[in-house]
């Protein structure tokens, strides 16, 4: 039987109707190619302005996994290492894309899904000399992978560890928006970019059809970068389509009411699940948010209901993943809570 609705992720559907909209709308308008076009200028432009950055370059890729392995091979030398969370996406979800680029991943046990100045350190000081991999890029998430968010005097830390060790902060923003959407958050986008010497800005997971802006901040990384583009697939004939949709996620509001919508969406879940009486892994910030359930509630509403069973609590217990999107409807999460009630009064 077809669920009636997924919770999956937040790229289950197409895209924003205004992207779709944009996209026909300069679809026979002549351009350049490789991201020389007019669309794809204005969108730089605009990404820029966000962050306040006019010496930042502007690259627009296809998917995460691309930003991720070109900015941090781009990053490397042979002998240099990435320190990750080990809940951290390019620890579990990209197929060892970091590994395959010749690049060891220095992992740590995460606090809330976040890196510690104090954790990054310790795996500094214990990767001394030449016997061993020099660990040269700080790699971290917002929102992480557990949904929870970053606080700016976190990053400033951070920031200042990188500074201490000559250590590249990287940042991977598939998130971005609906961190800077959380209500207790403390960030802005131009913070982020005061702090980072790379990051990049997601648009797959919040309203765009594909695509990210990764942002070079550091002009130390900015050389040749467009080679290193190239020569991994992921500098486009046709960009253009890439620009236009970036131009109208940044040309007003639309990124961050996206990602507003995705987390009010997830706060009704959790207001919900809360008033059932169950728990959560960590207290929802973002749109992931991660309840706790009885296993025969988790079956019971896998029938009707798409989402992953994430990790196993006790014998009889698990937590699960639920994602919302740019475009969950208030009747699919009302869907969610009524069917939980009546399960929870059995």
């Amino acid at each position: 039987m077809p669920h009636e609705y997924l919770f999956f992720d937040d790229y289950s559907e197409g895209a924003h109707p205004r992207i779709l909209e944009a996209l026909a709308t300069t679809n026979v308008q002549q351009e350049r190619g490789y991201g020389t076009d007019s669309f794809t200028q204005e969108a730089e432009r605009l990404v820029k302005e966000k962050i306040n950055k006019p010496q930042a370059h502007v690259h627009f890729v296809p998917g995460g996994t691309h930003a991720n392995l070109i900015c941090l091979a781009s990053m490397l030398q042979p002998f240099q290492s990435v320190i990750a969370a080990e809940t951290g996406h390019i620890n579990h979800h990209e197929a060892g894309a970091i590994e395959a680029t010749g690049h060891k991943i220095n992992l740590v046990s995460p606090t809330a899904g976040k890196l510690t100045a104090e954790s990054v350190e310790k795996v500094v000081m214990e990767h001394a000399g030449e016997h061993a991999v020099q660990p040269r890029v700080v790699y971290i998430s917002q929102a992480t992978e557990l949904g929870t968010v970053y606080r700016k005097n976190e990053l400033e830390d951070l920031r200042h560890l990188c500074n201490q060790h000559n250590l590249l902060l990287y940042l991977d923003g598939a998130r971005i928006g609906n961190a800077l959407a959380a209500k207790r958050a403390d960030l802005h986008m131009s913070d982020i970019a005061d702090l980072c010497d790379a990051m990049y800005i997601g648009g797959t997971k919040n309203g765009a059809l594909c695509g990210e802006a990764i942002i070079l901040v550091n002009q130390d990384l900015q050389e040749n970068f467009r080679s290193h583009l190239k020569q991994r697939g992921a500098l486009l004939a046709k960009g253009r389509a890439l620009g236009v949709q970036f131009m109208e996620l940044f040309k007003d509001d639309l990124y961050m009411q996206n990602a507003m919508h995705a987390n009010t969406a997830a706060q009704k879940l959790a207001d919900g699940i809360h008033a059932c009486g169950y728990t959560f892994v960590h207290e929802p910030e973002t749109n992931q948010i991660f309840p706790i359930f009885p296993n025969t509630v988790i079956e019971s509403l896998q029938q009707r209901f798409g989402f992953y069973t994430w990790a196993s609590v006790d014998d009889t217990h698990s937590s699960v993943r639920l994602v919302t999107s740019w475009a969950t409807p208030d009747r699919a999460t009302e869907a969610f809570i009524e069917r939980l009630n009546e399960l929870s009064k059995k």
